[in-house]
C-alpha cells in the first residue's frame, strides 16, 4: 500500500504522537507498505514538507512547551500526496488535518484517522482539565469539526474507544494499540555509580499538569523508605521547574531529571526497580507498556480517564489517582517484597507480548484496506 501519514510534527521526536507516528511509519514500510508523510519541516523524499505556523510569543510558548508544532495547510501538496497513495491517514484534528481532510474528500481518496489527541491534554494546560463540561466541548468540537467525517477511527484503548462512542462519534472504531517496539524487552543490568545504594522508581513522560508527577514527589517523600529512594523523572516539559523545586522541598535525594533517547531509555529502564504511572488522563501510555516490558513492575494511578489501570495484573499495581498516601503504601510494600518483585517482573514481561508493534500493524493495514475497499464502491 502506498500510505500518507499527516501529522503536524514528524522529525523531532518529543511528544507521544509523533513519537507514535515515527514507529508507526517505519513499521509500516518494513510490512512492505510505502510511506510518506505531510508534515513542517525540511523536505525530504518520504516527507511533502508545509510551513509551521508563527503565533504570538506568550503562544507560541504554550504550544512549543508541549512538544509540538502547529502547520499551515497547503491545498497544492494534498493534491500531490494525494495523487500518489492508496489511502491518507490522519494523526491530529489540527488546522493541517481538517483543512487537508477537505481536500482529500474533494478528490475521493479513502481516508482514515486516529483519536491520538486527548481533550485533557489540551485542558489541563488551560487549567480546566478537571471541568467536564470543558472537556465534553472539546469531544464535541473534534466529532463535528473532523472525526464524524471518517468511517474507521483508530483508537489505541477500549477506554477511549467507550468515550468516543458516548460523545457520539459515529465512525467504525478500531481499537488497534500503539504497539511495543521489538528493542523492549525484559533485562537487567548493573546500576550505574550515580543509581548505586538506591531504590530507584522511575516515571517517564512530558512534565505536564495531567501526568502528576507531583503525586509521586509527595508520595515518595511520605514512604518509610524514603531515605532510600531516588526518583527518576523521564521526560520534559512546562512543569519541569515547578517539579524541581517541589522535589527539593520534599524529597530527602535530589530527583533527576531530563528527557532520554530511546536507546539511553532501555537501558535506564534495565537498571531501574520499580515504574510508577501517575497520570490523570492517558489514552494508552506507551511509556509505561515499555517499562514493563522491560521487566519493571508497574505502579498505575487508577482514574477513570486513563486507559493504563488495564495494563494492572493485580491491586498491588494500582493505587487511587490523586492519592499519594496510598502510592506511597504501594512502593513499600514491593520495596519491602524483593522476591514478590521479581516473580512480577517476569510476569509482566511476558504480559507485554500480547502488545506488540507486529500485531498492531497487522490491525492497522486490515483498517486502511477496509477504506480502500469502501471507496471503491462508491
Amino acid at each position: 500500500m502506498k500510505i500518507v501519514l499527516v501529522i503536524d510534527q514528524f522529525d523531532d521526536a518529543n511528544n507521544g504522537t509523533t513519537i507514535s507516528a515515527r514507529r508507526f511509519a517505519m513499521a509500516l514500510k518494513e510490512h512492505g507498505n510505502e510511506v510518506r508523510v505531510i508534515a513542517t519541516g525540511k523536505p525530504a523524499d518520504y516527507k511533502y514538507a508545509v510551513r509551521q505556523m508563527k503565533f504570538f510569543p506568550i503562544v507560541e510558548h504554550l504550544i512549543t512547551s508541549q512538544g509540538m508544532r502547529l502547520a499551515i495547510p497547503n491545498r497544492h501538496v494534498f493534491e500531490k500526496a494525494a495523487a500518489w497513495a492508496d489511502v491518507v491517514h490522519f494523526m491530529m484534528p489540527s488546522p493541517l488535518g481538517v483543512m487537508g481532510l477537505r481536500h482529500v474528500e474533494k478528490l475521493g481518496i479513502p481516508h482514515t484517522a486516529a483519536f491520538h489527541c486527548q481533550p485533557e491534554n489540551i485542558t489541563f494546560t488551560l487549567h480546566m482539565g478537571n471541568n467536564k463540561r470543558v472537556n465534553d466541548f472539546v469531544y464535541n468540537r473534534f466529532r463535528d469539526s473532523f472525526f464524524n467525517r471518517f468511517t474507521h477511527i483508530h483508537c489505541p484503548s477500549n477506554m477511549i474507544a467507550e468515550q468516543l462512542r458516548q460523545h457520539g462519534y459515529t465512525a467504525k472504531l478500531h481499537v488497534i494499540s500503539n504497539g511495543i517496539s521489538p528493542q523492549y524487552i525484559y533485562g537487567k543490568r548493573p546500576k550505574e555509580d550515580w543509581m548505586q545504594g538506591m531504590f530507584n522508581v522511575l516515571m517517564v513522560g512530558r512534565y505536564a499538569g495531567e501526568k502528576r508527577q507531583d503525586v509521586l514527589i509527595e508520595a515518595a517523600s511520605k514512604c518509610r523508605h524514603a531515605k532510600e529512594i531516588q526518583v527518576i523523572l523521564a521526560g520534559k516539559g512546562p512543569l519541569e521547574k515547578k517539579y524541581r523545586h517541589l522535589a527539593e522541598k520534599e524529597l530527602p535525594n535530589p530527583v533527576v531529571m531530563g528527557f532520554y533517547e530511546p536507546s539511553r531509555l532501555i537501558e535506564i529502564l534495565h537498571m531501574c526497580d520499580l515504574y510508577v504511572h501517575t497520570s490523570d488522563a492517558e489514552i494508552e501510555a506507551m511509556s509505561c507498556m515499555e517499562a514493563f516490558a522491560c521487566g519493571l513492575v508497574p505502579v498505575i494511578a487508577n482514574s477513570p480517564r486513563s486507559a493504563t489501570p488495564q495494563f494492572a495484573l493485580d491491586d498491588r499495581s494500582l493505587f487511587p489517582a490523586g492519592d499519594a498516601a496510598a502510592l506511597a503504601e504501594q512502593i513499600d510494600w514491593w520495596i519491602e517484597h524483593p522476591a514478590e518483585r521479581e516473580k512480577m517482573e517476569h510476569r509482566y514481561a511476558e504480559h507485554a507480548k500480547q502488545y506488540t508493534l507486529e500485531r498492531s500493524i497487522e490491525l492497522a493495514e486490515g483498517m486502511f484496506q477496509e477504506a480502500i475497499d469502501e471507496q471503491k464502491q462508491v
